[in-house]
Formats: structure tokens, sequence, C-alpha cells
């Protein structure tokens, strides 16, 4: 009952930055610092490196699953933590790249062009998505409701590893429409 209540305490801090980093994202998105008298040059380094990170967090994702099916939690533990670091590192420079560039449309037409778009939509609403799950399955460990914890592990896995994985595909698919 008692890890239940430290489960409750955390619940209305995940509701609030469920919401608050799509919106500020969202916000983020459409501010141009160049509008403001900054002078910045586009920060077009940034789209490769925070590809590579959604492919490094899927990678350690993986490695995470892997780590506690064989019994090492605090291997597990370590690699989930990782994956919550780089995920908010990619967070951070992707928000500054659009804070720098304009958004790049796809150039691609027929079918691939629809398929760009189903993976950029269900990546886009999947992020939205895993953060409460990954806050929910984090503070799951922290209160150590190892039970309850693999119950929405087993949902969180899944959409974390997709979004990690079709960051990358996205970046692939577009960086030929990079303006640089």
């Amino acid at each position: 009952m008692e890890k239940e209540l430290a489960e409750k305490k955390y619940s209305k801090i995940i509701t609030l930055i469920s919401i608050a980093i799509p919106a500020a994202v969202v916000v983020l998105f459409s501010v141009r610092l160049k509008d403001f008298g900054f002078n910045v040059e586009p920060l077009s380094f940034l789209p490769p490196i925070y590809a590579t990170i959604n492919g490094i967090t899927a990678l350690i994702l993986i490695s995470g699953v892997l780590a506690i099916k064989n019994g090492k939690r605090k291997l597990h533990q370590s690699l989930m933590t990782s994956a919550i670091v780089l995920s908010l590192l990619f967070l951070v420079m992707y928000i500054a790249y659009h804070m720098t560039a304009d958004s790049t449309k796809f150039g691609g037409e027929g079918l691939i062009k629809y398929v760009y778009f189903f993976i950029l939509i269900t990546h886009i609403c999947l992020s939205i998505a895993i953060i409460p799950l990954v806050m929910i399955t984090y503070v799951r460990t922290l209160s150590e409701q190892f039970d309850r914890h693999k119950k929405i592990a087993k949902i969180t896995f899944p959409i974390w590893l997709y979004v990690a994985v079709t960051g990358v595909i996205v970046y692939l698919m577009i960086s030929p429409y990079y303006v640089y």
C-alpha cells in the first residue's frame, strides 16, 4: 500500500510533464530565434546527431531487456536510465534545431510519400504517448513495485523502441531534402 502511495504521489507530476513536454515542443517548434533578433546560423549539423542518438537509444533499450531477462537488474536499471537521458538529449537537440532552421519538406512522390507520412505520424503520436509510459514504468521501479513495473514495461518497451527506430527511419527518408 505504501508503495502505491508513492506512485500516486508522482501521478500529478507525470501528468504535468506528459502535457508540458509536447506543448513546449509545439510552441518551441514554431519559434525561430531569428524572429527575435538573434543572429544564429541554423544548427544543421544536429539532425544526423539526434538520429544517431535515436539509434543508440534503440540498441540500449534492446540491451536493457536482454539484461533483465538474464537477471542483471543493476545493468538493466543503468541501461534504462541511459535511454531516458539519451531521449532527453534528443529532445533538446531537436528543439534547438527547429528553433534555428526552417522545417524541411519531404520531396518524395507516389507511394513513398504515403509511407513516409505514415511513419512520421505514428512516430509523432507514439512519441507523445511514450512520455507518461516511461515515467510510470520508471516510478514503479523507484517504488519497488516490480510486478507492476514488468506489466507496464511490456507495453512501454515496444512503443519506445518503435519511436526510437522510426526516428532514424524518418531522418534517413528526409535527409536528402535538407538544405545545408
